[in-house]
């Protein structure tokens, strides 16, 4: 198949049309799928559950981040039954888009992070954040007691503190509504999709998004030095994705 837009420098490729019939015809083995499918959950046109995909992705890659409500979840969770759950991520919105009055007003999404086969061959790598407020510049030895936990007894430890932590769960970024956003549903890379990649893609790595919307997950696998290929259905949006990429080869942007 042709590509709708590529950079082959950089390897990233864009392909316009359904997944269900583009990722079969392009006969690719992914490090990572990393996607942002449609809930189903509106009336908007694009909003619609593609069924299968979960299975037609389990012959793509062993390695799958999907962000999801958890209604979605639930009510498509046979659509899973290849995969297994590893964890879920919480993506901290600093608003939310809600209107219902009844419930908790929604400011959060969820990155679900799946596996096949054995978790000792699947890649991952979480990143650390800086630990502020703790010892910085050159390491030190840190020493801690034994104490009890809910899971057991932990004995005490040693290690080398270096002034990082690894990356919590909960991930705090700004959502990208009002700020000349590409797709309703566009994910920020700072903060969030500059996490995910290089937790479950080694460097070099392919990324695959089905559901390519807005373009984020290819420009932040580039970000990361990874090789992306996307793939979307709607043509306004992989028009307007394609001219993001190609803004950002021709400035040069890192």
């Amino acid at each position: 198949m042709e590509p709708y837009w590529k950079d082959e420098d950089t390897g990233i490729y864009l392909y316009l049309g359904d997944m269900r019939e583009v990722l079969p015809a392009l006969d690719v083995k992914a490090d990572l799928i990393l996607t942002d499918p449609p809930y189903g959950e509106t009336t908007l046109a694009w909003d619609r559950w593609p069924d299968g995909w979960p299975a037609l992705a389990a012959t793509v890659t062993n390695s799958m981040w999907c962000f999801g409500s958890m209604r979605m979840f639930l009510d498509r969770s046979p659509e899973f039954a290849d995969w297994k759950l590893s964890q879920d991520v919480i993506w901290e919105k600093q608003n939310g888009s809600g209107f219902t009055t009844d419930r908790f007003k929604r400011v959060h999404e969820m990155a679900t992070h799946w596996y096949r086969g054995n978790w000792r061959d699947i890649h991952h790598d979480t990143p650390r954040v800086p630990s502020l407020g703790l010892h910085q510049g050159s390491a030190r030895v840190r020493k801690e007691a034994d104490r009890a936990a809910h899971t057991g007894r932990i004995a005490g430890s040693e290690w080398t503190d270096d002034g990082t932590r690894l990356a919590r769960s909960v991930l705090k970024a700004r959502s990208m509504h009002r700020r000349g956003a590409i797709h309703p549903t566009e994910k920020p890379i700072a903060g969030l999709l500059e996490h995910l990649i290089p937790y479950a893609c080694p460097e070099g790595g392919l990324v695959v998004d089905p559901f390519a919307g807005s373009g984020s997950t290819l420009d932040a696998a580039r970000q990361a030095g990874r090789r992306a290929i996307g793939i979307e259905k709607h043509e306004p949006y992989a028009e307007a994705a394609a001219r993001r990429l190609s803004n950002l080869v021709l400035g040069g942007i890192a």
